[in-house]
C-alpha cells in the first residue's frame, strides 16, 4: 500500500515539473516577441522622425534669405522675372510638397500605430522619393539664386586675377618684345581690347547687369587664356618657322643633292616635293601667326621638325645599305657560284650516276629543282646588279632582296650538301667495297695456302661447304659491283656477309692447323711412353687409327687421356702450352 503511494506520487511530481518547464518555455517566447516587437516599433518610429528631419531641414533652407538679397538687388525686368520665377518655385514646395511629405508622415505614424507593416514599407519608399526630389528642387534653386546673390563677389575676384595675369603676360611681352616680330601690332591689339573689356565690365557692374557680367568674364578668361598661349608660343613658332625648319630644309636639300650625285637613289623619299609643300605650310603658317590664330599651329610645326629628323635618319640608312649591300654581294656571289658549279657538275654527270647506282626518282627529282631554282636564283641576282648598275632602286630595297636571296641560296646549300653527301657516300662505298673485295680474296687465298702446307690425310667435309660459301658470297660481291646501277644498299650486305663467310674459312682453317700441330707433337710425345704403359701405346694407336681418319679433335682428346694415366695434369699443360 505504502509503494503503490510512493509510485503514485512520483508520476504527479513528473507531471508537475513537465508542466513547469512548458510555462517557463511559453513566457520566455512571450518575451522575446514582446522585445522584438518592441524594437521593431522603435525602428520604425526612428525612420519615421529621421524623415522628419529630413523633411524640416528642406524648409528651412536659406532660401527666403537668399530671395530677399535678389529683391534687394532688382533694378530691370530681366531679374525680376527671374525674381518672380524663383519666387514661384519656392512657393510650390513649401506649398504644396511639404504638405504632401507631411500627409504622408502622418499616415505612417497611423500604419505604425496599426502595425501594418507592409503598406508602411511602402509608404516609407515613397516619402523618401519624395524628400529626395524636394530636396534636390531647392538645391538647384539656391544653387540659381546665388548665381546672382554671389555674382558680384564672384566675378570682382575673378577679374583681379585676371587683371593680375594680364599684367603679368603684358610684362613679359614687352620685356621681349623683339621677339615677336611682325606679330607685334597684333598682340598689342589684341592687350588694348582686353583692357577695354576690363573697363566695360566696371561699367556693367554699376549697371547690375548680372547676366551681362557673366558673359563679359567669361570672354574676358577667353582673351586671357589666348593671350597667354600668344605670349608663350610665339616667340617658339617664330623660331621654328624663320630659322630652324628652314636651316633643316637647306641641310636636308644638301645632303640629297650630294647622295643623288653620288648615283644614290631617293626618289621613294619625294624630298623635292615635300620640300615645296614645307615651304607652303610655312608660309600658311606665318599668316596665320599673324592674325594669331595658333590653333594646331605647334603641333604641325613639331610634326614638319619629326619628319625632316626622320629624313637624316633615311639617308643615313641608305648610305648603311650601300655598305651593307657591297660587303654581302661578294659573300652571294661566292655561294651562287659554288652553287652553281657543284649543281652543273652533278647535272652533267646525272646520267652516269644513274647508270651507275640505284638513285631514287626522288634524289633526281630534288636535283632538278634545286638545278632549276639555280637558274631562278642567277637570274634575280643578274637583274638585281643590272639595278645597282643602272641606279634604279635604293639600296633599302636591294638590301632586303639580297637578303631573301642569300636565303634562297643557303637552304640550296643545305639541300645540295645533303645530295653530295649521300652521292659521295655511294662512291666510298663502292670503293671500299672493292677495296675489301680484294681483301678478302687474299685471305681466303692465304686460308688455301696454309692447308696445302700441311700434309694433312683427310680434310673434314664442313670445311670444303664453308670455303665454298665463302666463294659463292665473294662472287656476289663481284655480281653487285658488275651490276648497272650498282644497289649500294644490297652491295653493302654482300660484302659484309662475304667478311663473315671469309673470316669463319680463315678461323676453321687456323683451329684444324693448330688441332693438328697439337695432335702430332702429343703423339711424339707420347711415344715415349709405348713400352713402359700398355694403356698409352693402346690410346696412341687408336688416336692415330682416327687422325687418318680425319677425326683429329677425337683423336687428340684420346691422346692426352692416354699420357694422363702415366703423367697426370697432361690436359692443362698441353692446352696452355699452345694458348700462349
Amino acid at each position: 500500500m505504502i509503494k503503490c503511494f510512493i509510485v503514485g506520487s512520483d508520476k504527479m511530481n513528473n507531471t508537475l515539473i513537465i508542466f513547469t518547464a512548458y510555462i517557463v518555455v511559453v513566457l520566455i517566447l512571450v518575451v522575446i516577441l514582446i522585445i522584438k516587437t518592441a524594437k521593431k516599433n522603435k525602428k520604425i518610429k526612428e525612420s519615421i522622425q529621421e524623415l522628419e528631419k529630413e523633411k524640416n531641414l528642406i524648409i528651412n533652407a536659406p532660401i527666403l534669405n537668399e530671395l530677399s538679397k535678389v529683391e534687394a538687388l532688382v533694378k530691370d525686368d530681366k531679374l525680376k522675372y527671374k525674381y518672380d520665377g524663383w519666387q514661384r518655385k519656392f512657393d510650390e514646395i513649401r506649398n504644396v510638397s511639404m504638405p504632401e511629405i507631411t500627409d504622408m508622415l502622418l499616415k505612417a505614424d497611423m500604419y505604425a500605430s496599426d502595425k501594418n507593416y507592409k503598406d508602411l514599407r511602402k509608404l516609407l519608399a515613397d516619402i523618401e522619393l519624395k524628400i529626395y526630389k524636394s530636396r534636390e528642387k531647392t538645391n538647384r534653386l539656391i544653387s540659381e539664386i546665388k548665381e546672382i546673390t554671389l555674382s558680384e563677389e564672384k566675378n570682382r575676384n575673378q577679374i583681379v586675377k585676371l587683371k593680375n595675369e594680364y599684367r603679368s603676360l603684358k610684362q613679359t611681352y614687352e620685356k621681349s618684345k623683339g621677339e615677336y616680330k611682325p606679330v607685334n601690332n597684333q598682340i598689342e591689339l589684341q592687350f588694348e581690347n582686353i583692357e577695354k573689356r576690363f573697363q566695360e565690365f566696371e561699367i556693367v557692374m554699376e549697371k547690375k547687369d548680372y547676366d551681362e557680367i557673366n558673359y563679359l568674364v567669361k570672354g574676358i578668361t577667353e582673351m586671357i587664356d589666348h593671350i597667354r598661349y600668344v605670349v608663350k608660343e610665339v616667340p617658339t613658332i617664330l623660331i621654328m618657322c624663320n630659322e630652324l625648319i628652314p636651316n633643316k630644309i637647306s641641310d636636308v636639300s644638301g645632303m640629297y643633292i650630294k647622295m643623288t650625285r653620288e648615283l644614290y637613289q631617293l626618289n621613294y623619299l619625294n624630298v623635292e616635293y615635300n620640300i615645296k609643300e614645307t615651304e607652303k605650310k610655312v608660309k600658311d603658317i606665318l599668316d596665320r601667326v599673324k592674325v594669331l590664330n595658333l590653333e594646331d599651329v605647334t603641333f604641325e610645326l613639331k610634326t614638319i621638325i619629326n619628319y625632316y629628323d626622320s629624313l637624316y635618319n633615311d639617308f643615313e640608312y641608305e648610305k648603311t645599305c650601300k655598305r651593307t649591300f657591297e660587303s654581302n654581294i661578294k659573300t652571294f656571289k661566292s655561294k651562287l657560284i659554288r652553287t652553281n658549279k657543284i649543281i652543273s657538275n652533278l647535272m652533267r654527270q646525272l646520267t652516269d650516276l644513274k647508270s651507275t647506282y640505284d638513285l631514287s626518282e626522288e634524289d633526281v627529282k630534288r636535283l632538278n629543282i634545286i638545278n632549276d631554282e639555280t637558274k631562278k636564283i642567277k637570274d634575280s641576282y643578274n637583274n638585281l646588279m643590272d639595278c645597282n648598275k643602272n641606279h634604279s632602286f635604293p639600296y633599302s630595297k636591294m638590301v632586303k632582296e639580297l637578303d631573301f636571296l642569300m636565303i634562297k641560296v643557303s637552304k640550296l646549300e643545305e639541300t645540295l650538301n645533303y645530295d653530295l653527301q649521300t652521292i659521295g657516300s655511294m662512291k666510298d662505298d663502292e670503293l671500299r667495297a672493292r677495296e675489301q673485295l680484294n681483301n678478302i680474296k687474299n685471305l681466303l687465298k692465304k686460308a688455301k695456302s696454309r692447308i696445302r702446307l700441311y700434309n694433312i690425310p683427310v680434310i673434314p667435309d664442313n670445311y670444303f661447304v664453308e670455303l665454298q660459301d665463302a666463294s659463292d658470297a665473294i662472287k656476289e660481291i663481284q655480281k653487285e659491283l658488275n651490276r648497272k646501277p650498282i644497289n649500294i644498299e644490297t652491295l653493302n650486305i654482300r660484302v659484309d656477309t662475304a667478311r663473315d663467310l671469309v673470316f669463319k674459312v680463315f678461323n676453321t682453317t687456323n683451329d684444324l692447323l693448330k688441332t693438328i700441330v697439337m695432335l702430332e707433337e702429343t703423339i711424339v710425345y707420347g711415344n715415349r711412353y709405348r713400352q713402359v704403359s700398355k694403356q698409352v701405346n693402346e690410346g696412341l694407336e687408336t688416336a692415330e687409327k682416327l687422325f687418318y681418319k680425319g677425326n683429329y679433335k677425337k683423336a687428340l682428346e684420346i691422346t692426352m687421356d692416354a699420357i694422363d694415366y702415366v703423367e697426370p695434369g697432361i690436359h692443362k699443360k698441353i692446352i696452355q702450352a699452345y694458348n700462349d
